[in-house]
Parts: C-alpha cells; sequence; structure tokens
C-alpha cells in the first residue's frame, strides 16, 4: 500500500509545475471536436418532432395518421403506440451500441481525431439516406447510419476534450460536449417548429441538416491536432511533445510531458483492461461508474422526453404548432441547465447537484402524474391553464436533469476509475447508456400507451432509487485528483468492506508496474 501511496504522491508533486495559457489553438480544438455533441443532440431533438409532423406519418405510418387526425385535440395517450414508428428513433441507439466497441479499437490505435471524422463521415451517410427516405427499409437505414456516426461520437469527443483540456480546468471543459448536446436539441426544435410549415417536404429538410454539423465537424477535423496522450500512446513522442507545447502556449511542459509517458507505460503493462476491471479492488467503479450511473441516467424519464417531446404533448392534446413549441421551450431548458451545471459544480460539488436536482425532478415528475390522473379520460381536452402547467413542469424537469444527471453522467464517471482500466470503462459507460438508451426509447411510447399517467410516477419512484444510489454509495469526487480516488473508497462506510484487502493487493500491483 505504501508503494502505492509513493507512485501517486509522486505525480501530485509533478502536478503544480503544469503550465498553460488559453490559447486559440486549443479553443478551435475544442470547438470542433464538441461538434461531436452538437450531432448527437440535433438528433436526439430532431427525432420526436419529425414522428409528430403529419407529412411523415401520413407517408410512413398511415395508420397512425389517421388515429392522430380522429383524436386531434384530445387526451389520448396511444395515439403514437407503434413499435416500427419507435423503432425509427431507437434503432439509432442500438446501432450505436454495436459500434462503441469498433469506437474503441479505432479510438485506441488510430487515434481520437480518426474516430471524430468516420464518425461525422457516418452522420453526414444517415442525414442523406433519411431525407431520401420512400420507404421504411431507407428511414432505419439512414438511423443506423446515424447510429455509427454517434456510437464513434460518443467514444471520441469526451476522450480528446478531457485529454486537451489542462488540468485545473478539466472539468468545465469536459461538460462542453454536454453542453454541445443541448444546444444542438435546442437548434433542432426550432429548426421542426419551421419546417413543420413545409408541405408536404417539411420533414426531410429537418432530417437532412443532420449533414450540416457533420460537414462541419470533418472539415475541422481535417486540421485537429491528434491529443498528446494518444500521440505517446502510439510512440510518436516527438509529435507528442510538439501538440502539447503548442496546446499549452508553453514550451515548458516538461513535468506533463513526464506524466504522459508515465501514464501510457503503466497503461500498457495491463493487458487484460476488462478482465482488471472486474477485480474487487475495482468494484465500486464497476457499479457505480460503469453500471449504476449510465444507467439511471437513462431511466431519470428526461430522454424519453427529449425523443418524444412533441408526441407526449400532442398526446395530451396539444396541437401540432403549440406540440412542437413546448418541446422546443423545454430543450431550452436543458441548455440553461449545462451553463448552471459547468459554472457551479465544481464549486458545491457533483453529490449536491445529484441530490438536490433529483429532489427537484421527483416533485415534477409526481406533478405531472397527479394533474393527468385528474384529468385522465380520452375525449377530454386539456385546458389552457393546465397545459401551461404541465409545460412548467417539465421545463423544471429538464432543467434539474440538465444541471445533474445530464452532465454528471459522463463527467463522475471518467472521474472514478484509475489509470489501468480507463479505457475499458469508458468503453463500458458508454454501452450501458446506449442500451438504456434504447431501450427506453423502443419502450417509451407502448408504456404510455397501457401505464398512461403512471409512467410519470414510475420515473419518479425510479429517481426516488437513484437518488438513494447516490447519497449512500458515491463519495465527493470534487476537486479530488483522480491519483487518489481510491482513498475513498478505502475511507467509505460501505465500500471499504467490499474492497477488503483486495484494494491493498491492487495498489502493490500498480505501484510495482508503474516501477
Amino acid at each position: 500500500m505504501a508503494g502505492g501511496g509513493f507512485t501517486d504522491a509522486g505525480k501530485l508533486k509533478r502536478a503544480h509545475l503544469y503550465e498553460y495559457r488559453i490559447t486559440g489553438y486549443f479553443v478551435f480544438s475544442c470547438i470542433v471536436a464538441a461538434l461531436g455533441g452538437s450531432l448527437f443532440g440535433y438528433d436526439l431533438g430532431v427525432s420526436g418532432g419529425v414522428t409528430s409532423m403529419d407529412d411523415f406519418t401520413k407517408k410512413f405510418f398511415p395508420k397512425i395518421y389517421r388515429r392522430k387526425q380522429e383524436h386531434l385535440n384530445e387526451t389520448d395517450y396511444c395515439k403514437y403506440d407503434n413499435q416500427i414508428l419507435t423503432l425509427f428513433t431507437s434503432s439509432l441507439y442500438f446501432s450505436a451500441l454495436v459500434f462503441t466497441f469498433a469506437a474503441s479499437h479505432v479510438t485506441r490505435s488510430k487515434g481520437r481525431r480518426a474516430s471524430i471524422l468516420v464518425g461525422s463521415i457516418a452522420f453526414f451517410i444517415g442525414g442523406v439516406v433519411n431525407a431520401a427516405a420512400v420507404n421504411i427499409f431507407m428511414l432505419i437505414l439512414g438511423r443506423v447510419f446515424l447510429g455509427i456516426g454517434i456510437g464513434f461520437a460518443n467514444q471520441a469527443v469526451p476522450l480528446y476534450l478531457s485529454e486537451m483540456a489542462p488540468a485545473k480546468i478539466r472539468g468545465a471543459v469536459n461538460q462542453l460536449f454536454q453542453l454541445t448536446t443541448c444546444l444542438g436539441i435546442l437548434v433542432a426544435n426550432f429548426i421542426n417548429y419551421g419546417t413543420e410549415k413545409i408541405h408536404p417536404w417539411g420533414w426531410r429538410l429537418s432530417v437532412g441538416l443532420a449533414t450540416v454539423p457533420a460537414t462541419l465537424m470533418f472539415v475541422g477535423g481535417l486540421f485537429l491536432p491528434e491529443t498528446p496522450n494518444s500521440l505517446v500512446e502510439q510512440g510518436r513522442l516527438e509529435e507528442g511533445r510538439e501538440v502539447l507545447e503548442k496546446v499549452r502556449g508553453t514550451k515548458n511542459v516538461e513535468a506533463e510531458f513526464a506524466d504522459l509517458i508515465e501514464a501510457s507505460e503503466a497503461a500498457k503493462a495491463i493487458k487484460h483492461p476488462f478482465r482488471n476491471l472486474l477485480q474487487r479492488k475495482n468494484r465500486p467503479q464497476l457499479i457505480i461508474g460503469a453500471l449504476g450511473i449510465p444507467a439511471f441516467q437513462q431511466l431519470t424519464g428526461n430522454n424519453s422526453i427529449l425523443f418524444y417531446a412533441p408526441v407526449i404533448f400532442q398526446s395530451l392534446g396539444f396541437g401540432d404548432n403549440a406540440s412542437l413549441y413546448s418541446s422546443a421551450i423545454s430543450s431550452g431548458a436543458l441548455v440553461v441547465g449545462a451553463l448552471i451545471s459547468m459554472a457551479l459544480v465544481d464549486k458545491f460539488g457533483r453529490r449536491a447537484f445529484f441530490l438536490e436536482a433529483g429532489a427537484e425532478m421527483i416533485f415534477c415528475m409526481v406533478a405531472v402524474g397527479i394533474t393527468l390522473a385528474l384529468k385522465f379520460g380520452q375525449g377530454e381536452t386539456l385546458s389552457k391553464g393546465i397545459s401551461i402547467f404541465l409545460v412548467l413542469a417539465i421545463f423544471l424537469f429538464v432543467m434539474a436533469f440538465g444541471r445533474s444527471w445530464g452532465p454528471l453522467g459522463w463527467l463522475v464517471p471518467s472521474e472514478l476509475f484509475p489509470l489501468e482500466t480507463r479505457s475499458a470503462g469508458q468503453s463500458m459507460v458508454v454501452c450501458v447508456n446506449m442500451i438504456f438508451t434504447a431501450l427506453v426509447a423502443q419502450f417509451f411510447l407502448i408504456s404510455l400507451c397501457h401505464l398512461r399517467y403512471g409512467i410519470f410516477l414510475l420515473f419518479a419512484c425510479l429517481i426516488v432509487i437513484m437518488s438513494a444510489f447516490i447519497y449512500f454509495l458515491l463519495p465527493e469526487t470534487k476537486q479530488v485528483p483522480i491519483e487518489e480516488v481510491y482513498l475513498l473508497w478505502e475511507n467509505h462506510w460501505f465500500w471499504k468492506k467490499i474492497i477488503g484487502n483486495g484494494n491493498e493487493n491492487g495498489l502493490e500491483m500498480k505501484s510495482g508496474q508503474a516501477a
């Protein structure tokens, strides 16, 4: 154990020698890479709006169109209960899940920049195929290509941003991915609001405009530098140092460059990182970071609202324009939440944001569920006052998610994994996240049909469970160096019983490998 402590202490003694300036080169790199988040967000936002457009449903889902016209301004939870329709949304995430593993290999062997370029090309192809679709097969095929793009972007972009960022501002820079995702959702909703009025091809414009951020990302990606970490990992040491000096804006990068080399050597010493992740000493990271948080992020119910916001509002009796406008307001709340998180999470801490926002989300879901229970019944039109209340409740819910489970669902796992399991851990985070994203996308509308207002109460109960999970099992990681996170498990009331002597053995092993 002393050996592991000595290794970590040595790194911390060097950390204060890091120097950096915020250079234009660094800002350009982060903006271009973060466009990967806008791809993800644009597709999240555009899907629900397109599936609620009359021209789209009339062409591909005529039964749904007829059902919708019969109950245009009425509450009808089952208007959009069609598994092929939901497959249009969820197929993207099933595709992203599969190609995440290919993206992991490319990101590790060819570099982060290569994955960003592949992701932009795949997303461009998907946008073109969807815009030109004449049947459901083409729709699903286009979504598969979009999923490939998201699989590569979600694997590479957060990693790229973290590796390019100076250590002292890594938390804020890491959340840039979440911010651009939110902005992509907001832009998509406003585009849907405009294209819905263009008949009969407005929906084609909505899905086709995905090619714009994809093109920007590809062209910008051609000029992106590879991260110093990746270059060192590939054995290109001189290039790695040159990029590090250029990004940091100083020649004095000896300390940070030495840490990059040391970290790369330690990572190469682990031959089976996934097997290492399953060891007892890594049980807390596996349960909290790789399984719990990415799964719970989707079970909050927020992405259901993002996927299907226009559909939900139409199902509850809103008209076409009102539903699209209301969903745009909701996605605006996501942007506000992301900005709040970026500004304050390093001050107040991760646990505080999880728990405070969780309480607000529970209250909002209960309020929506009770309101719908009292006004439940086919054929009943929601009053203007109740409609405004529902929009306000969903706005507050999404804003709470936007400053807690949204950005922290990606940030906190990246802080928990030790060096030797970091790449494997990130792959598992993306994998679990995509599994639950796809499942929620596929089964939300049928759940809305059968559970009706109860679906919102179910989400409230799940948020109670996940808030308890955070309260009892997640220690505060604010301002804790990654090299010392293992100390949190040793001093935690529960985890110290789980890791036992396994943690001590693991630290000795790490020390020996570093030596």
